[in-house]
C-alpha cells in the first residue's frame, strides 16, 4: 500500500505535472480527473494505467488512430433524470445520443484492433454495447436538435394544421396589407413583427380607419402597429395549435425520459468511460512531449534511470532553446543510499528532484522520460525534504520542522522506503547538526532504505565511505573555469570548492587565506584532497570521451577496410578460376591441334578418334557433377564478371572515341579545292599520292605502285607541287 504526503507531492511539483497533463484534456470532467492523479495502491490496476498510456502512444505512430472520444458533460442532465417523473429538455436528449454514439465507436474500434490494443479492449469489454439509446432518441429528435413531425400521431397533426392556419395568416396579411397601402394609410416600412406577431406600420392619424388590434406603436408615436382583425382571428387559432403543440412536445420527452431512465447507471458508466480515455490519451499526449517511455517494472530491489531527465526543466527548456542534461542514478541492494555532494548550482537539487519526481509518475500511472534500458521497483513510501520548509503559522524554525520532519520519517521509513532529503543536517550550529544528520542517516542505513541525500558536511561523506551498503556521488564541475557541468558521477565525493569559488568570484586572495587559517587543518587538506580527486576525475573523463570517439572512429575506419579487403579478394579469387579456366582451354586446344596435325600426316581415324576420347575422358574425370545451387552460383559469378569486363570494355572504348575526336578536331585543316597535281592521302590512310585525273566526284591517284579511284570527299590534300 503506497502513502503519499501532501507534502511530497508539492516538494516534488507534482501538481505543476498535473497541471499541464489537465490542459491536454478535451472534456471538463478529463480536466478535472487528471487534477486528481495519486499514486495507485493496487500493482495490477497500475500496470493496467501504464500499459494503456503506452498503447494510446503508440497510435500516434500507427495506422490505427483512435477515433474521437470526446463529449458535453452530462453531470447535471443525468442527475435531473435519475429524479422520479422529471423530464429533460431535447437538447439534453441530443447530447445523451452522441455520447452513445461515441462510446460505441469506440468499443467496435477496441474489438477491431484489440492485438494493437489489448489493456484499452479490455477496459471497453467492462462497458455495455447498445444501440437502443439511440435508435430511441432518433425516432424523436433529429440531428439539429429538434423534435421531429413524426414524433407521435397528434404532434403531426397538430404541426399539419399549425401550417394552414399559418397560410391564412399570410394570406389575410398581405389582402390587409394590398387594401391599406393603396389607400394610403401605411408607413413607408408597411409592416413591422411586434410580440413575435406580423403588423401594420399604420400613420397615427389613419389609426381609427384600420380595423384590428393595436399591438405598439414606434417610439415617437407617429406609428401604430395594428394587427388587422382578419388576421387576428387566425392569430388566436395559431396560439392555441402552439399552446397544444407545447403540451405534446412535454409529454413526448416524459415519455422518452422515462424510456431512458432505466440506462441511467449505464450512461454514468459512458461518461466515465470516455473520460478516463481523455485522461489516458492527455497522459499519451504529455509522454511524447518529453519523449517518455515504459520503463522494465521489477521486483528485484533496484532502480536504474538511465538519460534520465526531469520533465518540467526539460519541457521549460524546450521552449528557451535550451539544453537539458539528463542524469544516470542507480539505487540497488549494495548500494542503496546515495550522498551527493559539491558545490551549490550544480544540479543537485535537480538530481535529488528528478528521480523523486519520475518514480512519483511513474507510480501514478505515468510514462517518464528515460533511456528504454531503465528499470525500477515500486516503492511502499516515498518521503521527501527539499527546499526551507520554515512554519510561519507554528512558529518553528527550520530547523525544528526539519527534526520534526525527521520525526516522521523515522516513524514511516522501512525497507520499501525512498528518501529524498536536500541539504541533510543544515539549520542548526555544523558540528552539532552534521552530528544529528549522521544518526539519523546510520537509522535509515539499519532499516534498509533507499535513498538520496545532498549535502556539505564532510562526516556525511566519510560516512557514506565507510558504509557497505551506501556510496558518494558529486556533481562534475570543470577544473579550470569552475563552471558546472551538470553530471553525476557515483563512487566520489564532491568538494564544495569553497576557496575556488570565492577566489574565482574576486575575493581577496589575503582574507581567503585568513579564512583558511581558521578552520581546521585536517577539514581544509580533505575538501582539498576531494576537490584534486574531483579535477582529477574531469580530466579522466575527458579522456574517457576523447578515447571513445578515437576507438569509434578507428572502428568505422577497420571496417570500411575489412569491406575493401573482402571486395578485392572476391575479384582476385573470380579473376583467378577465369584464368585457370583460360589455361586449361588454351591445353586443350594445344592438344587438339597436335592430334589434328598427326592426322593429317597419317589420316588414321581411329588414332584421331581415340586420342579425342581420350581427352574427353580425361577433362570429364577431374569434373564432378555440380548441384543446382553451385550453378546457380556460377552463372551469377560469371555474368558479375561479364559485366565488369563489359563496363571495363565500354570506358577503354569511350576513352579511345574521346581521343579520336579530340585528335580529329585538332588536325581539321580548312578545305583545300584538290586539282590535279595535288599530293593527297586518304583520311584513314597513310600512303601519299598525286592525283592523276579528277571526274565528278572522284579522283584517280598514283600512289607509284598502283593506281585507286577514291572520292573526293575520302581524301586529305597534303601538298600542291609547285610548277
Amino acid at each position: 500500500m503506497i502513502s503519499i504526503t501532501e507534502k511530497t507531492l508539492q516538494d516534488l511539483e507534482f501538481t505543476t505535472v498535473l497541471q499541464t497533463i489537465s490542459d491536454s484534456c478535451n472534456t471538463e470532467i478529463g480536466k478535472l480527473k487528471a487534477l486528481e492523479i495519486i499514486p495507485y495502491k493496487d500493482k495490477k490496476l497500475l500496470m493496467n494505467a501504464l500499459l494503456q498510456t503506452s498503447e494510446y502512444v503508440s497510435s500516434f505512430s500507427n495506422n490505427n488512430a483512435i477515433p474521437n472520444h470526446g463529449f458535453e458533460n452530462l453531470s447535471n442532465d443525468l442527475k435531473l433524470l435519475g429524479i422520479e417523473d422529471s423530464f429533460l429538455e431535447v437538447g439534453s436528449f441530443r447530447k445523451i445520443a452522441t455520447l452513445s454514439e461515441t462510446v460505441n465507436t469506440l468499443l467496435v474500434f477496441f474489438k477491431k484492433f484489440q492485438d494493437y490494443y489489448p489493456k484499452l479492449n479490455e477496459s471497453a469489454l467492462q462497458v455495455e454495447y447498445t444501440k437502443f439509446i439511440i435508435q430511441k432518441i432518433d425516432d424523436i429528435v433529429d440531428k439539429y436538435g429538434e423534435i421531429k413531425d413524426n414524433a407521435s400521431p397528434d404532434l403531426l397533426q397538430i404541426r399539419r394544421d399549425m401550417n394552414v392556419v399559418r397560410g391564412k395568416v399570410n394570406q389575410s396579411f398581405g389582402m390587409a396589407l394590398t387594401q391599406y397601402n393603396s389607400l394610403g394609410y401605411l408607413d413607408e416600412i408597411k409592416e413591422s413583427f411586434v410580440e413575435n406577431r406580423r403588423v401594420l406600420a399604420v400613420l397615427a392619424m389613419y389609426r381609427r380607419k384600420v380595423k384590428g388590434s393595436i399591438i405598439g406603436s414606434s417610439k415617437t408615436g407617429s406609428i401604430a402597429f395594428i394587427e388587422p382583425e382578419a388576421t387576428l382571428k387566425y392569430s388566436r387559432e395559431l396560439s392555441n395549435l402552439e399552446y397544444e403543440e407545447r403540451e405534446e412536445i412535454t409529454r413526448i420527452l416524459k415519455q422518452l425520459s422515462n424510456a431512458i431512465r432505466p440506462f441511467l447507471d449505464l450512461l454514468k458508466q459512458y461518461q466515465a468511460f470516455l473520460s478516463d480515455i481523455d485522461v489516458i490519451a492527455a497522459k499519451a499526449k504529455y509522454a511524447t512531449k518529453i519523449n517518455a517511455i515504459l520503463p522494465n517494472i521489477i521486483e528485484e530491489k533496484r532502480l536504474y534511470f538511465r538519460d534520465a531527465y526531469h520533465p518540467i526543466l526539460y519541457l521549460n527548456n524546450s521552449i528557451k532553446k535550451e539544453k537539458t542534461f539528463p542524469q544516470t542514478i542507480e539505487l540497488n541492494t549494495n548500494s542503496r543510499i546515495i550522498v551527493i555532494s559539491g558545490p551549490n548550482a550544480g544540479g543537485k537539487t535537480i538530481s535529488l528532484k528528478t528521480v523523486g519526481l519520475l518514480q512519483l509518475m511513474l507510480q501514478s500511472g505515468m510514462l517518464i522520460p528515460v533511456h528504454e534500458r531503465s528499470e525500477t521497483f515500486l516503492f511502499d513510501r516515498i518521503l521527501t525534504d527539499i527546499g526551507d520548509n520554515q512554519s510561519i503559522e507554528n512558529h518553528l524554525s527550520t530547523y525544528s520542522y526539519r527534526l520534526k520532519n525527521m520525526n516522521y520519517f523515522l516513524k514511516k521509513c522501512n525497507a520499501k522506503t525512498l528518501f529524498l532529503i536536500d541539504e541533510f543536517g543544515t539549520g542548526s550550529d555544523p558540528e552539532l547538526g552534521g552530528a544529528l544528520a549522521e544518526t539519523f542517516l546510520e537509522e535509515f542505513y539499519h532499516r534498509e532504505a533507499f535513498g538520496i541525500i545532498t549535502t556539505h558536511y564532510s562526516n556525511l561523506k566519510i560516512l557514506a565511505n565507510e558504509l557497505p551498503f551506501a556510496s558518494n556521488a558529486n556533481m562534475l564541475f570543470d577544473e579550470k573555469s569552475l563552471e558546472p557541468m551538470y553530471k553525476l558521477v557515483l563512487g566520489q565525493a564532491g568538494s564544495s570548492f569553497t576557496f575556488e569559488v570565492a577566489q574565482k568570484n574576486g575575493i581577496p586572495y589575503g582574507l581567503i587565506n585568513r579564512a583558511k587559517k581558521k578552520i581546521e587543518v585536517g577539514k581544509v587538506r580533505f575538501d582539498k584532497t576531494i576537490a584534486t580527486l574531483q579535477k582529477e576525475r574531469s580530466k579522466m573523463e575527458k579522456t574517457s570521451l576523447n578515447l571513445k570517439e578515437e576507438e569509434s572512429k578507428a572502428r568505422e575506419e577497420g571496417k570500411k577496410m575489412e569491406t575493401i579487403n573482402a571486395k578485392i579478394q572476391d575479384k582476385l579469387e573470380k579473376y583467378q578460376e577465369l584464368y585457370d579456366a583460360n589455361q586449361r582451354l588454351i591445353y586443350i586446344g594445344q592438344k587438339i591441334d597436335d592430334i589434328a596435325e598427326k592426322y593429317f600426316n597419317n589420316k588414321d581415324k581411329k588414332v584421331l578418334i581415340g586420342e579425342v576420347l581420350k581427352i574427353v575422358e580425361i577433362e570429364n574425370s577431374k569434373r564432378k557433377k555440380a548441384t543446382a545451387k553451385e550453378i546457380k552460383e556460377k552463372e551469377v559469378a560469371k555474368k558479375q564478371i561479364v559485366q565488369e569486363v563489359t563496363v571495363k570494355v565500354e570506358e577503354i572504348r569511350k576513352v579511345k572515341k574521346e581521343k579520336k575526336i579530340k585528335a580529329a578536331t585538332q588536325l581539321i585543316k580548312p578545305k583545300v579545292t584538290l586539282k590535279i597535281g595535288d599530293r593527297v592521302r586518304m583520311f584513314d590512310g597513310k600512303a601519299v599520292g598525286s592525283i592523276e585525273k579528277i571526274e565528278k566526284n572522284k579522283a584517280i591517284v598514283n600512289y607509284g605502285v598502283f593506281m585507286s579511284t577514291v572520292s573526293i570527299e575520302a581524301l586529305e590534300f597534303v601538298e600542291r607541287i609547285k610548277k
